[in-house]
């Protein structure tokens, strides 16, 4: 579906140099269209977070950690499959035995239990005597769970962030930012920001009561956990607020400068990316799929193992199996991309009006469940609809993994279809721009009408558009390394928070294809005769812009860093218009 761009309406130059004097006028710019108003938004030092008693339940996660601590408790986290919940883990368990606590830790393997503390989780792990479980990066849908927990005796704190249902699970306590009367001013935290604050608040009570002391520790560095805390809010695509972007600066600064774990160093240098220039997007393209791969085709504890492991050839060969299952991942993805666009051919997403489905759906019998997740995020990239793919989960059941677009709040799209037909789903949850959910194959093809009904009652024919938000145009002589730096340096930038995002007309002057589905350009704008380098990722052979004279597109400035040198270089988003064949210009357009 061709992109529409739409200016993001910011303060004038001298309005936005007011609000941010001293800084380049086109960062200035780009903080006011994000809604900053003040210098004060950008001071990232750890002081400036929220307090954690903010946190309902926080004291008592706090008290009854300290409990079991002093009292030479077992502990067990069991985590999500994915890289918010290995991250989680990993720093539940450093911490947790940074303060003297007697921890292991268990990753559910999708395939064999699914997702979360369900009953069947608690049975496996019964023989290991837990005396409190701590859920990190789920629970919170956890009912029969933790109702299974409690009846054998085992205590259990919750800990996450998804949204609650209408019930919540019958745990010692819950630690949440989304539940029932948080007063949390941030409610996008991601799980490892939760059990990094529950840590917060434990290493509080403990020094209140001289636990550490007693027991002959150190006080812990709880801050040298926070390249874990970046890596997980910014692989889980959480909004980016203030509170957020505190977390993930502290933690890349940690990291540029080595004071991060050889697991994330390993994953750095497996990646191929520069851990001295390290900014979150390389967090959430490089790193985080290697994580993520793991838990989508093995079991994570492979990828916790190496967040946990601080010997640096062992961290070495865990990053590079990740990196192999990562390899292994997007073949298959490719695969299941490929037969997904086959499924939807003969659908019209360009017109709104048209009789295609505002919310897409998508099922085969032979794909993998692991994948379903990003094979839904990337349709609904294409599309921009809210998309669900579906894979056999054995029996008669299907596993769903739901992605949204923008203004769209997933899990209430799945509320007010479990609403309308009770029943269909046999369970679900998630946030607002991502969900899970079961349901038996006999309900697929009324899910598919009910989830597309929905979809379009909450959106509408407007919210179907797809937008592109820029924040205009560059001019020539602003194609510098020095600005590219400036706005590389001006993050972190994430959800909610986006990079600028330019956009104009330009000439090819060259182009070639690069590692096979790339495209690096030579262009130049229409009224001036300066070259600069692009280059467009992940370009089908088909496309037109291979024979284009001429490209409207979108576009981030960055500095493209080369056998040492660094130049700068533009970033193609979108293609939104192209004309013309090669030499002719805008003449040809038409």
């Amino acid at each position: 579906m061709k992109p529409e761009i739409v200016p993001r309406h910011p303060r004038t130059t001298e309005e936005a140099a007011a609000l941010f004097p001293g800084l380049h006028p086109v960062l200035a710019r780009a903080y006011a269209a994000r809604r900053l108003t003040s210098p004060g938004e950008l001071e990232y030092g750890l002081a400036n977070l929220a307090p954690h008693d903010r946190l309902k339940g926080i004291q008592e996660a706090a008290r009854l950690l300290g409990d079991m601590i002093r009292k030479k408790r077992r502990m067990l986290v069991i985590a999500d499959f994915d890289a918010d919940g290995a991250t989680s883990c990993a720093l539940a368990v450093r911490a947790l035995r940074m303060m003297g606590g007697h921890v292991s830790y268990r990753v559910p393997n999708r395939f064999a239990y699914g997702y979360g503390l369900t009953p069947e989780i608690v049975a496996a792990v019964e023989d290991e005597e837990p005396d409190l479980i701590i859920t990190v990066d789920n629970g919170i849908s956890s009912i029969e769970g933790v109702r299974a927990a409690r009846a054998l005796g085992i205590q259990v704190l919750v800990t996450d962030h998804h949204l609650p249902g209408a019930e919540l699970p019958d745990a010692d306590v819950i630690v949440n930012p989304n539940q029932p009367g948080d007063g949390f001013p941030s409610k996008s935290m991601a799980g490892v920001g939760v059990i990094f604050y529950v840590m917060i608040a434990l290493r509080a009570h403990l020094r209140g009561q001289g636990g550490l002391a007693e027991r002959g520790l150190p006080d812990p560095n709880l801050a040298s956990l926070l390249d874990l805390v970046a890596l997980g809010t910014v692989a889980d695509v959480v909004r980016l607020d203030y509170n957020n972007r505190i977390l993930v600066a502290q933690g890349l600064s940690r990291i540029r400068g080595d004071a991060c774990c050889a697991g994330i160093r390993a994953l750095i240098r497996v990646a191929g990316r520069n851990q001295q220039r390290l900014v979150s997007a390389d967090l959430g393209f490089a790193l985080g799929p290697r994580l993520n791969a793991a838990g989508r085709l093995e079991d994570m504890s492979l990828g916790v193992e190496c967040l946990l492991c601080d010997d640096e050839e062992q961290a070495m060969e865990k990053a590079l199996y990740l990196d192999e299952l990562n390899r292994e991942r997007r073949r298959i993805e490719k695969k299941m991309q490929q037969e997904a666009l086959q499924c939807l051919d003969h659908l019209d997403f360009d017109d709104v009006a048209a009789h295609s489905p505002a919310g897409v759906c998508l099922y085969r019998e032979d794909w993998h469940q692991g994948v379903i997740g990003i094979l839904a995020s990337r349709i609904k990239d294409r599309l921009h609809r809210p998309v669900i793919a579906f894979a056999p989960a054995g029996g008669d059941e299907l596993k769903g993994s739901a992605r949204s677009v923008t203004g769209l709040n997933i899990r209430d799209v799945l509320e007010g279809v479990a609403s309308r037909h009770p029943g269909l789903m046999n369970k679900f949850g998630g946030h607002a721009m991502a969900a899970g959910l079961s349901l038996p194959e006999t309900g697929y093809e009324t899910f598919v009408q009910a989830f597309d009904e929905v979809v379009r009652e909450f959106l509408g024919e407007e919210g179907l558009e797809n937008v592109v938000l820029s924040d205009g145009a560059l001019r020539p002589d602003e194609f510098t390394l020095e600005l590219a730096e400036t706005l590389r340096g001006g993050g972190p930038w994430g959800q909610g928070f986006p990079e600028p995002l330019f956009d104009g007309v330009f000439h090819i002057v060259e182009r070639r294809v690069v590692g096979g589905h790339h495209l690096k350009l030579r262009l130049t704008p229409d009224e001036a005769g300066a070259v600069i380098d692009a280059i467009a990722f992940n370009v089908e052979p088909h496309h037109p812009i291979h024979h284009a004279g001429s490209l409207h597109i979108a576009y981030r400035l960055d500095a493209n860093e080369y056998q040492g040198r660094c130049t700068p270089q533009l970033v193609i988003e979108h293609i939104l218009d192209q004309w013309g064949g090669p030499g002719e210009g805008n003449a040809s357009r038409g």
